[in-house]
Parts: structure tokens; sequence; C-alpha cells
């Protein structure tokens, strides 16, 4: 049986510093293995040291998210990416080289059935890797980090006071149109003061991409993309069949409830400003006050849906410290200037830790993004006793399924006297609301495929042809909403969608997850809560140790995203939204 343990690394590694990790690095290197039980042993220390790597980076990352502003931890972060990555990844790819002879040579009957998924997936890496690509990677990495200083900043004074983008979010669930619109129009001048800075840095950012790809032998962008993130069971042809799906399927429901919502509003045209108050003209959803509050009523959500997700929950904390991670930390919840925009879950590999961050402002949209990377969470800790480090982390497709679910499995738990919703009437809202996000999230996530699609297979276009790609996808996916007067805005608007800047192509796997999600909560509706959410525990478990398509199957879901698969849950939609009260 494979090594589940080992003490290669030593406890008080410093990873941070090259000097510290280099000779690990190079001892796995210079290591006899004569064995397939030699290998098994090499695997685990490899995954110990790339722990405590990976653990490194990640705490840089989150607090450099944490505090744009601050000089001494923007500067460690760069330093990091500057000096230690572009040293490590040479050492890496060695690695790679080493660990594909190995498991080639040692690898066969149930051992190589293990290493299946590990092997394929670096293979792919080796056959991608280039020396001449590290510093690329650097800098684009750079520019990523310059991306997340210049909107971590972005502020706006409204009605007296100063504000970050997520609190302006408050506003366009007011009742009051004008003031509406007013605030609207503040947020998007705001943005576009600084529009030409990120698209500077968008330009550059293609133009490395496309040399990384070409310097690997790569037609294009697309291509190397695909493998490098390890898309092994669909192809661009299968995502351009999503894109004609959502067209068909969920487009003509989007643009039928923004008829309706106009109608409701007694307006001749909706506008952006008119997309997210309530269409009945009922007062805002304001389902917590605070991280703390917010905690508080996600612990009682989990308690309600399943006791071991709400222990899992409960060791994260109570949100009450406000600055992670060093900070002490394993949330950070609220907004606040310097603090990036945006909310993700990044686990600490060797310490077994995942950590949530996210710009709360009182929102529903905020208890989502809570419950939404609870579910990454759970996934950590479900995979945090496999020794395989690549294993710990699954396909993204079905890690934002292990996200996405919890958005639809909490919804029965949201209710009562200590949850978010006291009242059946906010609850029956709410749920609406999460519902139609769900699905009408799908045109969206196909607009911005679509564009990086096109985007990578002309890289040499110019600012005004892209800009008209982007208008020609919002006309074929987009809401039925008219932006007369408004055109300066909307041409940028792609800008607000961050996964363009730092994580390129990292987005269709929102559509294929949230179908799947769509799936285990139909599961649920069929078959009851119990058997869905042990599906979803179940899947978890595996964490990345089998292919895609078998991770769909065991939470029993088809791997599918064509015409059929959205038709039927576009249609189950409807059938259960007609049974909410508005």
């Amino acid at each position: 049986m494979p090594v589940t343990t080992s003490e290669f690394v030593p406890a008080d590694l410093d990873a941070t510093c090259f000097e510290n990790i280099e000779p690990l690095f190079l001892a796995l290197l210079d290591r006899s293995v004569e064995s397939a039980e030699a290998l098994d042993l090499w695997l685990v220390d490899r995954s110990e040291l790339e722990s405590a790597y990976s653990e490194a980076q990640a705490r840089l990352y989150i607090n450099m998210t944490c505090k744009t502003e601050d000089e001494q931890v923007q500067g460690a972060y760069t330093r990091f990416i500057e000096d230690v990555q572009p040293r490590a990844k040479p050492l890496g790819f060695g690695l790679d080289k080493k660990q594909v002879e190995l498991v080639e040579k040692f690898g066969d009957g149930e051992r190589m059935e293990r290493y299946l998924v590990l092997h394929r997936d670096t293979r792919a890496e080796v056959e991608l890797y280039r020396d001449e690509n590290v510093p690329l990677e650097t800098e684009l990495s750079k520019l990523s980090q310059k991306f997340d200083q210049i909107t971590g900043v972005m502020m706006v004074e409204f009605e007296g006071e100063s504000r970050t983008l997520p609190q302006m979010g408050l506003y366009q669930e007011s009742t009051d149109r004008a003031q509406r619109e007013a605030a609207w129009r503040a947020v998007a001048d705001r943005r576009l003061e600084d529009a030409d800075a990120i698209e500077d840095v968008f330009d550059e950012m293609i133009t490395l991409r496309d040399q990384v790809a070409h310097n690997a032998g790569f037609e294009n962008y697309i291509g190397y993309a695909f493998e490098s993130m390890h898309r092994f069971d669909y192809t661009p042809a299968d995502c351009s069949v999503f894109h004609d799906a959502c067209e068909k399927h969920v487009v003509p429901m989007l643009r039928e409830l923004d008829e309706q919502r106009r109608e409701s509003l007694g307006v001749q045209t909706l506008r952006p400003w008119d997309l997210l108050v309530d269409r009945l003209g009922r007062n805002p959803l304001r389902p917590f006050s605070g991280g703390t509050d917010l905690v508080t009523k996600t612990r009682h959500a989990f308690a309600g849906l399943d006791s071991e997700l709400d222990s899992m929950f409960k060791t994260l904390g109570d949100g009450s410290t406000s600055q992670g991670v060093d900070g002490g930390a394993m949330l950070d919840l609220d907004t606040r200037k310097g603090k990036a925009p945006g909310g993700y879950q990044y686990m600490l590999d060797r310490t077994g830790t995942p950590f949530i961050f996210m710009n709360a402002a009182g929102l529903h949209r905020d208890l989502e993004t809570m419950v939404h990377e609870a579910g990454h969470a759970f996934h950590s800790m479900f995979c945090e006793d496999e020794p395989l480090l690549h294993y710990r982390h699954s396909p993204i497709e079905f890690a934002e399924v292990a996200s996405m679910s919890m958005e639809l499995l909490s919804m029965p738990y949201w209710g009562g006297a200590q949850g978010f919703y006291a009242d059946e009437n906010d609850l029956s809202r709410a749920c609406r609301q999460q519902i139609e996000s769900s699905i009408l999230l799908l045109p969206w996530i196909a607009t911005i495929d679509a564009f990086q699609h096109w985007i990578y297979a002309n890289p040499d276009h110019t600012r005004d042809e892209r800009a008209a790609q982007w208008q020609s996808l919002d006309e074929r996916f987009g809401r039925g909403v008219s932006w007369d007067g408004l055109e300066n805005y909307s041409l940028r608007s792609w800008q607000r969608q961050g996964h363009l800047f730092g994580a390129p192509f990292y987005y269709i796997e929102y559509g294929i997850a949230q179908l799947g999600a769509l799936g285990l909560w139909v599961r649920s509706l069929e078959e009851g809560q119990d058997v869905a959410v042990k599906a979803y525990k179940k899947t978890l478990s595996l964490g990345g140790s089998r292919p895609l398509p078998e991770l769909f199957e065991t939470a029993g879901l088809k791997f599918d995203f064509g015409a059929d698969t959205v038709g039927h849950l576009v249609d189950r939609v409807r059938s259960e939204l007609a049974k909410l009260p508005e």
C-alpha cells in the first residue's frame, strides 16, 4: 500500500526563502528510487515539500489581498514571485520529469490506477514546460497583482461618505430609482477613471500569454490553456456547444424575466440600475449585519443541513477577528478600504486549514458568497488526510460543484428565528432569487468564455475590435437592458470580471459546475436532502484522485453540458419557481 506519512520536511521550514527549500528539492532529484515502495515514499515526500511551499505562497497572497496599501506586505509577495518562484520552477520541472519516468517504470496494476490522474497531469506539465516561459509567467503574476492594486483602492464619494465598491452595491437594491441611478453612475465613473490603466494591463497580459503559448509550440493560448488546466475530458468545441445551449434555452428565460421586471417596475425601458431592486417594490433583503452575524447565521444553516458540515465550519472561527491570515483570522469577511475585491477560499496545504476571504456589505449576494466559499472549504477539509497534495485539489469543474451546491442545498435552512430570514415571505424571496440567479448566471458565463476564446484566437486585435466583440456577445447573451447613452460604460463592463486578468479561461468551469450543482439540487428534491448530501460528501472525499466524468458519476450526475441537459434543467427551474409565491 502507498506510504501515507513523511518526516522529510522540517516542521519549522520557512518556505518563503529559496535557500531553505532548494536543498530539499535537490535531495528529491538526487534520491535513488529502485522499487515501487520507494516511489510511494518519494511521492509523499514531494507532496510534503510542495505543501510547505504552497502554504508559504498562500500566506503571502492572503496578506497581499487583505492589505493592498501595505508596502511591506506587497513587497513580500512581490519578492516571492520575482525571486523564489522563478528559481523553484526549474527544480519543480526536474521533479516532474523524474516523476513521469518513475511512475512509468514502477506504476503497474493497482498502483498505476492510483496514480492515473497524477501521472496524466504531470506528463502534461512536462510537455508544456519551457525555461523561457518562467520570466514571462513572473511578469504575468506581477500584472495580476497590479490589477488587484488598481481595483483594491477604488472608493466612491457618495451622499457625503467615502465607500468601497462592494458597499455601493447596497444602493442597487434601493426602491428609489433616482438613488439607484446616481449610485450606479458613481461606481461606473470611478471604474472609468482607471479603465485605460486596466486596458494597459490586459493588453500586456494578452501579449505575454500568446508568447507563452508559442514558446510551448501552440498556435495560440487557447490550446495551451486547455492543456495547462488539464482539460482532458472536454474541448473548445464542447465550450461552443455550451454557448449554443445557453443561447437556445437560458437566454429566452432571462429576457422573459427581464420583461416581467420592466412591467412590474412600470418603466418604459429597463436600465442597468434596475436589475437588483425588488421588482414588486419591497425593501431590500438584509440577511445579516457584519461578519460576525454572517458567521452565526451561516452556522445555523449548516446545523440544519448536516451535522458534519456544521462541525467543519465551526473550526474556522466566529468572524470576530477581521484581519487574516497572519492577522490571526481564517475568515476575513467585511469590506474595507485597501482590501482587494472579490472573494475566494485558499487552503493552507501544510496545516490543513482553509481561509475564506470576501467583501461582505450585508447583501443577499454576500450570503451566497459565504456558503459558496464554505463549500470550497468543506472540499479542502474532506481531502486533508490525502497524502498526495495533487489529489487534495480537485478539477476546477468539480471544485465549483462543491461550492455552488451549497448555495442551493442550504436554502431550506436560511429561515427561522436564528436564521438569515425570520420572515417566511423574505425566505421565499431569497430562495426565488437564488434559484433564478443559479440558472441565469449561465449566459454571463457563456459571454465571458466566448469572449476569452475570441481574444486569444485573435491576440493582435485592437481595443476597438475588442469592444465591438464584447458588444456583439452582449447582444447574443445579454440582459433585456437599454444602454442608450451609456455606451462608454458598457463597452468596458468586461473589466468587472477579475478572472479575465488573474485566471484566464477559468470561467467555463462555473458553467459546467452550475449544471452539476443544479443537478444535485434536483436530486435533493426528487430523492431527498439526505441522499444528495451523502452523495456530495462522498464525492468531495475523492478530491482530485479520479477523472472528471467519474467525479460527476459518483455524485449521481451526468457529465454533459449540451442542449438536452441545459434544457431539462431550465424546465425544472421554471416548475420550481412556479411553486414559490412572489
